[in-house]
Formats: structure tokens, C-alpha cells, sequence
């Protein structure tokens, strides 16, 4: 049953102010340009004491120019880009994005790595090697790779090639990877033999499985992001980074009696199920038209969806399929990860293309309640290039330490951060690979943050050249501030 702008200005109208606080999911809340990346003040009942300080100090600089971080912590490469091999020979391919881990066997840690190349495989030195049996598109450069990690060796293959712009993706409750294509090529564009913008399956366990790669056509051809599946519904929702217009978020319903697990997806029909757009209003029930029009923590829209006309996008767009008032929109919508009952959504920064500029929100969208709650919100970061603010976060994951974790693609220094549930902000590492010059330094995005399935590793990327990375260190859980 949908949740009608009335029945939400019902319920706002009888718990007033309450509705605009987050209840059980937290605050994870900071004001615009309150992001300092060296708060690391002592913070609640052990100020006195001195004995707890938010994150975990101040960032050292590192001697090989890689990772900076706090006291204690360590890091490992895993895999570099033309550097680290496949088991095959051939190198490691380039442009690291989206990643997730899971438990291998003997002890292994296996994780799925996402290689963001788009349009022909000449472009590219490294591209996504065509292994027999695992390509869509044999003119495409992207896909995905596996990587194992054990103590003392890494071992990588490929488990998805042929597809383009590889971006985010999510992980499943069954165990595998939906890889994301951010591009809307079609066969003939760009060099490409077959359409894209789609989602795929990758086993990170049965490389048999990931054998002709099939299109998951039921969730739609747009410029993906992220996708995360509610694990008691079966729904699965996702993120479109795309602009004029700006992109939405979309939530896919299976057909009645479909269960999910392993392979079941991609034996769907293409028509199978309903996708569907997110209509957002306020507790006066007026309708919504852009995320970006926020500018206060604590705001929570009630959710409606929008039943896409054509999945395909045969003819139009899937977001220009809709006109102005009928779905809410935002600019680069990104990272998803599910947790705490419900989704955290990135939506990066907006500029002039949208109604309001930012530098970065997270939502909540709690399926439950049917309502969306603004979590974090950076106002626009005035300069960049000075080691601070934090700007453009991306890639998140949930902590098992509390509150997330955010990798950062803004302008400038680039950050990984934690973010408590009261909101209060830290560094984890900073970027200090230089792929610029001396004079005009150039620093890459972070991407494919995650925890290993123990909790005691931190992955995630360099995006240029492509480089993965093992964080361990003291851990602790964060206090809420």
C-alpha cells in the first residue's frame, strides 16, 4: 500500500518535532562546514577523565607516499594496477571502484573489485583481460576481479569482463556481487557491440557461475551507481549518478512468489517484477522535486514510487522518462549500504544543476516507515586543496565500530572518514599519492570502502592507478559525542 502525502502529513501532525529526529537509526548529523579533519577532542562522560577522544588522532604522513594515518595503524598494498598480476600473468587491471568482502575458504578473504573503464579497450593500458567464457562485450574495458587475501599471499582472477564504467555495486545477502554499469552506451556508441547500463551477478565462489554473463534487465538500463537488497522484503533498491536531469533512486520489486539466492536473479524475465522511482513530500505534504533542497539535519520526507514506463530505455532515458513533478531527483546520487534496518544513501555534492548547492548529504530511507531522513550534510567546501573540511563523499559502508565509514571523491585532499552517530566526524586516512605535478597536485578518489567479514581489516581503493589496500590497526568503537 502506498504511503499518501496525507497519511504522511497525518503522522507528522501527531508526533510533531519527533518526526524530524532520526529515533533508533542515530543522528549521524553535522552542520555545514563542521567536518575538521583533525577533531579529535575528548567527547562525552570521559572528558573529565581524558580517557575517550573521537576517532583516533591526527593522520602521520607516510615515508612511501601512499597512506597517511593515525598512530598504530598499518596498511598493506593488495593489489596495484600494472604492477600485481592475475593468476593468468597479465596485470592487474586499473581504475579500482567499487569492492565488497566475503568470507573464503580455509580462512581466505575474498572480495569483489569493480574496474571503472569506460568506452573502448584501446583507451585503457590495463583494461579488464577478455577471459574466455566471462565477457558480455568484447569491445568493453571494464568488469570486475576477485581478489583472495590470505596472510601471506594475495591471489586475483577475473570474475566479470566485457562491461563498462564498472562503478559501485552491493553486495547480497546470498553471497555474491551486483556490479553496476554507470554509462548508458548503446551497441554502436562508443565502440560497444551490445547495450549497457545495466547490473550483473558475480560469484566471488563459483567462478562456473559466472560463466555467459547475463544482463539483469529486470533492474533496469540507466547510468547506475549502487544497489543494496532489503534482506526481509526482497526489494532491492538503487542509485542513478546522472544529470539533466539530475538522476533518482530506485526501488525493484519481485514478482510474487520469487525467492532470492544465488543465480535466481538472472534467470528472470527482463519484465519480471516492478521498478519503480522515489516521489518525496513533506510533512505538509507538498511534493519534493530535489534532494538538494534539505538544508537542515534531522529532515525526513515520507516516500511514495513511480512505476517506470520502460526499463529499457529503448527510446528515452529512464529519467527522462519523467516529467517535472513527478519523481524527486538529485545530483550524483552514489554509495548505498544497507544497515540498521534500512539504506544509507550518498547523494555527492550539487552544484548549479540542482534547486540548492552542498558538498555532500547521507540519507536514511527506512523502508518500515516509508520515510527518508537526512543524516549528514557538508556544506561547500571553500578550498579544497587545504587538509580539513571534507567534501564529495562517495563509497560508504556501515562500521562494526559504529556510525560509517566514507570515502571521499571531492575536490582537492581526499579522505577516508568516520562519521558517529551523533554525527561528529574524524580522519581515518588521507591520499598522499601525488599523480599531478609538484606545482599543480593532483590527488585521486577513494573508493570501494569495506570491512572484512571479521571486522578487523579496512579494504579500500586508490581509484588511480588502481591501487587496494589493507588498513589494520586499534580499532575501537566510536562514542556517539
Amino acid at each position: 500500500m502506498s504511503l499518501t502525502r496525507r497519511d504522511f502529513a497525518r503522522k507528522s501532525a501527531i508526533t510533531s518535532a519527533g518526526v524530524a529526529l532520526a529515533g533508533s537509526v542515530g543522528a549521524l548529523a553535522t552542520a555545514p562546514n563542521a567536518l575538521a579533519a583533525t577533531d579529535t577532542e575528548v567527547v562525552g562522560e570521559e572528558q573529565g577523565r581524558g580517557q575517550s577522544r573521537l576517532g583516533y588522532g591526527p593522520l602521520l604522513p607516510d615515508p612511501d607516499g601512499i597512506l597517511a594515518l593515525p598512530a598504530g595503524f598499518d596498511y598493506r598494498i593488495i593489489t596495484y594496477s600494472g604492477r600485481t598480476t592475475l593468476e593468468s600473468g597479465e596485470f592487474t587491471p586499473s581504475n579500482h571502484d567499487g569492492t565488497s568482502t566475503f568470507e573464503g575458504p580455509r580462512g581466505a578473504t575474498l572480495l569483489v573489485n569493480n574496474h571503472e573503464l569506460n568506452g573502448p579497450r584501446a583507451k585503457w593500458p590495463h583494461p579488464v583481460p577478455l577471459t574466455d567464457g566471462l565477457v558480455y562485450d568484447p569491445a568493453a574495458s571494464g568488469g570486475c576481479t576477485v581478489v583472495e587475501v590470505r596472510r601471506d599471499q594475495v591471489a586475483e582472477w577475473v570474475g566479470i569482463a566485457g562491461t563498462s564504467t564498472n562503478c559501485a555495486g552491493g553486495n547480497t545477502p546470498w553471497g555474491t556481487w551486483l556490479t553496476c554499469e554507470e554509462t548508458e552506451d548503446k551497441a554502436g556508441q562508443n565502440g560497444m557491440t551490445k547495450d549497457h547500463g545495466y547490473v550483473f551477478e558475480v560469484d566471488p565462489e563459483d567462478r562456473r557461475a559466472n560463466r555467459d554473463p547475463k544482463p539483469l534487465k529486470a533492474l533496469g538500463r540507466y547510468a547506475h551507481e549502487a544497489v543494496v537488497v532489503d534482506p526481509k522484503r526482497g526489494h532491492l533498491y538503487l542509485t542513478e549518478d546522472a544529470a539533466g536531469p539530475n538522476g533518482s533512486l530506485y526501488r525493484w520489486s519481485p514478482p510474487q512468489g520469487f525467492h532470492h539466492g544465488r543465480g535466481r536473479l538472472r534467470a528472470l524475465a527482463d519484465d519480471a517484477g516492478t521498478l519503480q522511482a522515489f516521489k518525496c513530500f513533506d510533512s505538509g505534504g507538498q511534493f519534493v522535486d530535489d534532494l538538494s533542497r534539505a538544508t537542515r539535519i534531522g529532515t525526513v520526507y515520507g516516500v511514495d514510487w513511480v512505476t517506470v514506463p520502460d526499463r529499457d530505455a529503448r527510446s528515452t532515458s529512464v529519467r527522462k522518462q519523467f516529467t517535472d513533478g513527478q519523481v524527486t531527483r538529485a545530483r550524483k546520487l552514489e554509495g548505498m549500504w544497507w544497515g540498521d534496518g534500512g539504506t544509507y544513501i550518498v547523494s555527492s555534492y550539487a552544484r548549479a544543476e540542482s534547486p540548492l548547492q552542498h558538498d555532500g548529504q547521507v540519507w536514511f530511507y527506512d523502508p518500515r516507515r516509508r520515510t527518508l531522513t537526512l543524516k549528514v550534510l557538508i556544506g561547500v567546501n571553500p578550498d579544497p586543496a587545504v587538509d580539513g573540511a571534507f567534501d564529495g563523499p562517495d563509497n560508504i559502508t556501515v562500521s562494526p565500530y559504529g556510525g560509517l565509514v566514507i570515502a571521499e571523491d571531492g575536490e582537492g585532499v581526499q579522505h577516508l572518514f568516520g562519521a558517529t552517530d551523533s554525527g561528529r566526524t574524524y580522519p581515518i586516512a588521507r591520499n598522499e599519492l601525488n599523480i599531478g605535478t609538484e606545482e599543480a597536485p593532483e590527488y585521486s578518489e577513494f573508493t570501494g570502502v569495506t570491512f572484512s567479514p571479521d571486522g578487523r581489516t579496512l579494504f579500500a581503493n586508490i581509484q588511480v592507478p588502481g591501487i587496494m589496500l589493507a588498513i589494520t590497526g586499534p580499532w575501537k568503537r566510536q562514542k556517539r559525542g
